[in-house]
């Protein structure tokens, strides 16, 4: 598959009124919302694991994450299963969103950094923002967001089978 080298594919969804984005080429598939198996002792926003052929995925709450409230389950929830590259390995994840929109190309030249506010502000998890018609697209650099070295997914980076 061809593509022009100022543009890259993003997959749109939302999380409350707040449009993000995430690299298309990291999105294995999106499935419906199912309620995860419980992982004791985890942070608040590892909901548990979920089955997605044969292997346990972790599922995360972004928002939870992002530091917004926890997801409210409605009929257009939604679960991207994510493999995200992270130092030398691979993490597969499952992040809930509220609603996925769609995959949508953006030029490269359209990408803003994340908005200088002078003071210091969780922003390091801002790969860039797009400006639309309809407001801002916030794109999601998940390295980052999932790279903590305290982070509780290390223990999940290898999903075990499920039987």
């Amino acid at each position: 598959m061809a593509s022009s080298s100022s543009e890259a594919q993003f997959v749109t969804f939302s999380l409350g009124e707040e449009i993000f984005a995430v690299p298309v080429e990291v999105v294995r598939e999106i499935l419906d919302h199912e309620e995860p198996f419980k992982i004791p002792h985890g942070p608040d926003y590892l909901l548990g694991l979920r089955d997605v052929r044969g292997h346990g995925v972790p599922v995360i709450d972004l928002r939870l994450r992002l530091g917004m409230t926890r997801t409210e389950k409605t009929p257009h929830t939604r679960i991207l299963v994510l493999d995200v590259p992270v130092a030398d390995r691979v993490l597969a994840l499952g992040l809930v969103a509220d609603r996925v929109y769609e995959v949508v190309p953006f030029n490269r030249s359209q990408v803003e950094t994340a908005p200088d506010i002078g003071v210091r502000w969780r922003s390091d998890y801002i790969a860039g923002v797009v400006r639309r018609e309809s407001g801002f697209v916030v794109i999601i650099d998940l390295a980052r967001l999932f790279s903590d070295s305290g982070s509780a997914l290390a223990s999940l980076e290898t999903p075990a089978r499920v039987a």
